[in-house]
């Protein structure tokens, strides 16, 4: 179990990583939504995988779930959620303003009275 959740937050990270790097805003948006992804599980696989264990202490139970990285998980959702919703609208602004969704910009010479000045 535990080489499958590992395995899953590399390929996670790894295919993350590999659309940051990407000269489009729509495949950076997949490869930080990607990451954040992959973080959650860590944060999740972190509190120890046990099935069927209850988060809080009782009386004559042997096992817990810590419920620490439950909480730290959801707390990362929302954030992520806030800021994916972020970096759509700067994208969105940035492609309505100049017609390319390229992150890469290249510089335009500017114009000094109709001449080119470089």
């Amino acid at each position: 179990m535990e080489l499958l959740v590992a395995s899953a937050i590399g390929i996670l990270t790894a295919a993350g990583l590999y659309l940051v790097l990407r000269l489009r805003t729509f495949p950076v948006i997949l490869g930080v939504s990607l990451l954040t992804y992959a973080v959650n599980v860590f944060l999740f696989a972190s509190g120890r995988l046990t099935v069927g264990a209850p988060p809080i202490l009782q009386k004559g139970v042997e096992t817990y779930t810590d419920p620490l990285p439950q909480a730290l998980v959801l707390t990362a959702i929302v954030i992520s959620f806030g800021m994916t919703a972020v970096v759509v609208m700067i994208s969105l602004g940035a492609y309505l303003g100049s017609d390319d969704d390229s992150v890469d910009d290249p510089l335009l010479p500017e114009k000094d009275g109709g001449r080119d000045v470089t």
